[in-house]
């Protein structure tokens, strides 16, 4: 099963895209786990994920990201209009991409 970690700076409206990822990734029939933590938690998880994408929000700590993630773990800024409409199913699309 694929891990999808979003990154964001409260976890508020993140939440709300991981429940867009979610129902899209049902509707195509995939198992992903997604599940979405604050920059200062992120060290917590970050070796057991496939991918981190970041919230636009916080995009100014992607090297900070990089810098506790292994080295073969994808960390991508999620795009900000996708974000910004809530679009589940463009960001799932690009994370399995990026897998």
């Amino acid at each position: 099963m694929k891990k999808i970690l979003l990154v964001c700076a409260a976890g508020m409206s993140t939440s709300l895209l991981v429940n867009k990822m979610l129902d899209h990734a049902k509707d195509i029939g995939e198992e992903i786990e997604i599940f979405a933590l604050p920059v200062s938690e992120c060290g917590t998880v970050a070796d057991q994920v496939d991918i981190v994408l970041l919230g636009p929000q916080v995009r100014y700590q992607k090297k900070q990201v990089e810098s506790i993630v292994r080295k073969d773990i994808p960390v991508e800024v999620i795009d900000m209009r996708e974000y910004g409409t809530m679009n589940g199913k463009a960001v799932l699309e690009r994370a399995l991409k990026l897998l």
